[in-house]
């Protein structure tokens, strides 16, 4: 029979939260009916950041932080219901991925800030979450997780492509006919552009790039940036804000303090086209066309980049393979969801490093 679920999604750029209400029918084929998107305020993404670095107090401050993260995942189920006029008994279950505040596949152990039984008092849905920590008991990274997902919603037997999730880490999966599906985390997305961003400016983000095209290169902290280990680290690989933070950043700049801010952003977002491009050719070179998600797919600026360095492939974005590039994340929680409640695996063993399919989550009755 068909089913609903609700996925829901709040990434490193620290924005707020997708949501998602998808529909999949009896072959599991899905069509999103709904979305909507609950920003976070001020004070809950500095109460996120606190939690990043090791500190005092740290179990309260995170399950605190549960308990209030989980309201405004709530609230993101109630909008997007509203939103298609559909009642919380005709949804099967939510899946949340959660706040990531540490992610340390290295040692054994990944963690996504969110109350599920909380979430599943407020809405009555079943919901489901905790997505990683399975492939991590098997040995693997826990991440990326979605390119399962956009193997199924965007793999074509006669095209090679490669799909780039841009957030704060980039992401990108190789779909290309006859080989194994794989992916990992290419490097910085806008995370790093952003904190430089409302460092500097006040705004949240640099819209469209329009800054860091107002800057140049700086051909020197460029090299400093690029010489980061994790770049040329063997798959799988994953990473996140423990590695690509304002810290990082700093720790470069401190040895060409007399670059222009706006030179830094936009050595920063040659970082983040150059490490994307470089991940596709020496991972995906048969790719010819690339398809972006995610807030980095409306940074003009950046996809100018992309294009430049890959003039072998066509650059676009997902929604001319169906989804929007703001759905797609919160949509692959809702798959990995009804993956859960069906005992199906959720993750792809040559992306992760695991050592087979698991079935992933944990479910939270309503």
């Amino acid at each position: 029979m068909a089913e609903r679920y609700i996925g829901l999604m709040s990434g490193t750029s620290l924005d707020g939260v997708d949501a998602v209400l998808v529909r999949f029918d009896e072959a599991g084929t899905l069509a999103v009916e709904a979305d909507a998107f609950v920003p976070f305020s001020a004070e809950l993404r500095d109460a996120v950041l606190a939690l990043q670095p090791v500190g005092a107090d740290e179990l309260a401050r995170a399950a605190l932080l549960a308990n209030t993260l989980s309201r405004h995942y709530a609230a993101a189920v109630a909008a997007v219901l509203a939103k298609a006029g559909v009642a919380s008994g005709d949804v099967t279950a939510v899946g949340c991925h959660g706040q990531t505040v540490r992610h340390a596949p290295q040692d054994g152990y990944t963690l996504q800030i969110v109350n599920g039984a909380l979430l599943a008092e407020h809405c009555g849905i079943d919901v489901g979450c905790d997505f990683r920590s399975r492939d991590i008991a098997a040995g693997g990274q826990g991440a990326p997780l979605v390119p399962a997902f956009h193997h199924e919603c965007f793999a074509h037997p006669g095209a090679a492509r490669a799909i780039v999730n841009i957030g704060g880490i980039a992401n990108l999966t190789r779909l290309t006919p006859g080989e194994t599906v794989t992916g990992f985390d290419s490097g910085p997305g806008n995370m790093l552009m952003d904190a430089w961003c409302r460092r500097h400016t006040g705004q949240p983000y640099d819209a469209d790039g329009a800054w860091a095209a107002s800057g140049r290169v700086d051909a020197a902290l460029y090299a400093r940036f690029a010489a980061e280990p994790y770049f040329a680290a063997p798959l799988p690989k994953s990473t996140g804000r423990d590695l690509f933070d304002l810290a990082w950043l700093d720790a470069h700049l401190a040895h060409h303090p007399h670059v222009a801010p706006a030179d830094v952003q936009a050595t920063l977002l040659e970082l983040t086209a150059a490490s994307i491009a470089d991940a596709v050719r020496q991972h995906a070179p048969a790719t010819r066309e690339l398809y972006l998600c995610g807030g980095g797919a409306l940074n003009g600026a950046l996809v100018r980049r992309l294009a430049a360095r890959l003039p072998e492939a066509t650059v676009g974005d997902t929604a001319a393979l169906g989804l929007p590039v703001h759905q797609v994340e919160a949509a692959a929680f809702a798959w990995l969801a009804r993956r859960l409640v069906h005992r199906l695996s959720g993750n792809l063993p040559a992306v992760t490093g695991a050592a087979g399919n698991r079935v992933l989550g944990a479910l939270y009755p309503r």
